[in-house]
């Protein structure tokens, strides 16, 4: 497996490296040191591979062109890691990550097969003309594009053409909801397989206590990344703090002090990391960044959610989640503290969006996750 340090690209498909370890494979995963620890954890040998993107910081540029140049900085300068780990050792199967695309050039290469495990959605039929044309029309995308195939054309790889290096992959698992998926009916079967989100669906359960007295339970969270926004925090407080029957779980993430947020209610606990499937288990409803691996934790468990998108493709995933019936868009700027309790109390007294919530999770927890991961994994073993 190689990997990039971001967690939200590291945690969806832990579970299969581990599955896999349990199985009796030799499984290594090349991987900044950074996520060390979360690595070997699994049983994997980490192979490391130092990143230059700007992960610990969380330090992105806005402009998307900026954002694409440092992953493909990331993978020119990653190749020569993974050859000079590899070369003599190759793998009789690479696993990649969208953002791995080292990884490609090497298994192409090396002439053995890939597989990408993607932690998002993935490309549809037209995808490049309703999306990634409007990128190539942005200021120096043309010279991003000309140094990524200039890259292409001398690190040993066969597939020549940017578009289709970096966006169709040869065979692709997909670890999210269908449901999630934009345009699913135009995805490719032939070479996509959605498995739905591939959480230990066991391991947390006890690592969370729900209160005795607790009528229901909120969780709120905006996932490791955009976790440095204390007056939404506050806004959130004010919104739900000794709202009656409710008790509140915050995290807030390592970018923010619990002391910015003056008096915590005595209905709310705020803690900087919590074991957020664990308490989705057991939680009445959902406050979410609408990252994609949080959409997939709200959909197994089943929770009506109101989504706040920070970044990237979080907006479509809570426009997703509308659609679906199962939660509220809020922005962040709109999210005062009337919007976000009205918001909850629509979502929880609402027997259809009940139903829904319930029908999703079967679909979701139907689409088979690790094992069925596994073993496609598996059969593309020579």
């Amino acid at each position: 497996m190689v990997g990039i340090p971001a967690i939200s690209h590291v945690l969806p498909s832990l579970e299969i490296i581990r599955e896999l370890v349990a199985r009796g494979h030799r499984v290594t995963y090349a991987n900044d040191a950074a996520v060390a620890e979360l690595i070997t954890g699994t049983g994997a040998e980490l192979v490391t591979c130092t990143s230059t993107l700007p992960v610990a910081d969380n330090l992105w540029p806005d402009d998307p062109i900026a954002a694409m140049s440092l992953f493909l900085d990331n993978a020119v300068q990653a190749l020569p890691q993974l050859r000079a780990a590899y070369d003599d050792d190759p793998a009789d199967l690479y696993l990649y990550d969208i953002a791995g695309y080292a990884a490609r050039a090497l298994a192409e290469r090396q002439g053995r097969p890939l597989l990408q495990l993607s932690p998002t959605f993935v490309a549809w039929k037209g995808y490049e003309q309703d999306v990634a044309a409007q990128l190539w029309e942005l200021p120096g995308a043309g010279d991003y594009r000309k140094r990524f195939a200039d890259w292409l054309a001398g690190c040993g790889a066969t597939t020549l053409d940017v578009d289709a290096f970096s966006g169709r992959p040869e065979r692709a698992l997909a670890l999210i909801s269908r449901a999630m998926q934009p345009y699913a009916d135009q995805v490719d079967t032939s070479t996509v397989t959605f498995v739905g989100p591939c959480f230990d669906l066991s391991g947390e359960g006890n690592s969370w206590t729900r209160p005795a007295d607790a009528g229901k339970v909120l969780l709120i969270s905006l996932g490791s990344a955009y976790t440095r926004r204390p007056e939404f925090y506050r806004r959130c407080l004010a919104a739900f703090g000794d709202l009656p029957g409710w008790h509140v779980v915050l995290q807030i993430g390592k970018y923010t002090d619990a002391g910015d947020l003056g008096d915590i209610p005595a209905n709310v606990e705020v803690h900087p990391w919590v074991p957020q499937r664990a308490i989705l288990e057991q939680a009445d409803a959902f406050v979410t960044h609408a990252g994609m691996g949080g959409c997939g934790e709200g959909l197994l468990a089943g929770v009506p959610m109101i989504a706040v998108p920070q970044g990237a493709e979080q907006f479509t995933n809570a426009d997703r989640l509308v659609e679906l019936g199962i939660a509220h868009r809020i922005d962040t700027e709109d999210a005062t503290a009337e919007r976000l309790r009205t918001a909850l109390i629509e979502l929880t007294t609402d027997p259809e969006v009940a139903r829904r919530s319930a029908r999703l999770r079967a679909e979701a927890q139907a689409e088979g996750g690790t094992a069925r991961a596994a073993d496609l994994i598996e059969a593309m073993l020579p």
